[in-house]
């Protein structure tokens, strides 16, 4: 098992806007695939970046996510929400606010968000879920960082619960997801992706889209491409990337244990290929050999 050198995971004081009423006016009607009727604010024109959104029935938190992401310092140049077969107005709710609405038939939340992938033409891809709250710098650091680092290949934060007991909910997320960067970065070899706050060059993507599982619901997107993209390629942790994300799912008595078969399945369908051991190995030679082409040696 490695050492992690990430920070701390957790960062409270994320719910921004408020859980039952978002703290922006509703946005305009827009062109699709617009961040608003004025275009993208404050983005470094070095850097476009598309913000990708499974959803599958929750309108009612799409309407919430998109006002926060519309309320950012620094707007997406595309909002792509990925329709994975909702019954509800789900679609209409992103059309509405300016976004682009991919339509993905294949059940789960790997094919919808390797669909939402493939449809984004940004520099970074963003990822959140529909029921996600981001802070209001949320694409502002997104930028910052892969502006500030031209070798950092993906960005991943943490998060704090936005409903649930009001005294569990930044334990409660501590504990999820502190459980999960223990146990997945040792089978990683490095800090795994949060599905739910993160974020990646496209061009990573594009080199690995045809090896991802895209279809199934058995694995968790995140970790998978977290094998996909490591161990050589640039991932870090960045505590102040801050997200409010729901705690709905652990409401129902099998949603834990649910997410820990998933999470055992994403590791082991990539054995024998990514044991631990290998994994940690081709990091570290990868690590060498950057230090030898930095001092000039062949």
């Amino acid at each position: 098992m490695t050492a992690l050198t990430e920070p701390a995971l957790v960062v409270p004081g994320v719910v921004e806007p408020a859980v039952d009423e978002p703290a922006v006016d509703e946005p305009a009607v827009v062109e699709p695939g617009r961040a608003g009727p004025d275009g993208p604010a404050g983005g470094d024109p070095r850097l476009r970046i598309s913000v990708v959104v499974p959803c599958k029935d929750d309108a009612v938190m799409l309407r919430r996510c998109l006002a926060a992401l519309r309320a950012q310092g620094r707007r997406a140049d595309e909002v792509v929400v990925v329709d994975n077969g909702s019954l509800d107005d789900s679609a209409a709710v992103a059309r509405a606010r300016g976004a682009r609405v991919v339509v993905e038939p294949e059940p789960g939340i790997p094919a919808a968000s390797a669909a939402g992938y493939d449809a984004a033409t940004g520099d970074v891809v963003a990822r959140l879920d529909a029921d996600c709250v981001p802070g209001r710098d949320w694409l502002a650091r997104i930028e910052a960082r892969f502006l500030a680092d031209e070798r950092l290949t993906a960005l991943t934060g943490g998060a704090t619960f936005t409903d649930g007991p009001s005294h569990w909910r930044v334990p409660g997320a501590r504990l999820y997801l502190g459980a999960y960067v223990l146990t997945v970065s040792s089978a990683l070899g490095h800090v795994p992706l949060f599905g739910s706050n993160c974020a990646f060059r496209r061009a990573a993507w594009l080199e690995v889209r045809d090896e991802v599982h895209r279809t199934g619901t058995a694995v968790h997107d995140d970790i998978d491409l977290s094998y996909h993209l490591g161990p050589t390629r640039k991932i870090r942790f960045d505590p102040r990337l801050r997200m409010g994300i729901s705690a709905r799912p652990f409401a129902r008595d099998a949603g834990l244990g649910l997410r820990v078969r998933r999470g055992f399945r994403s590791v082991v369908v990539h054995w024998p290929h990514d044991w631990p051991w290998l994994r940690v190995t081709r990091r570290v030679v990868a690590a060498v050999r950057r230090a030898q082409h930095a001092r000039g040696v062949r």
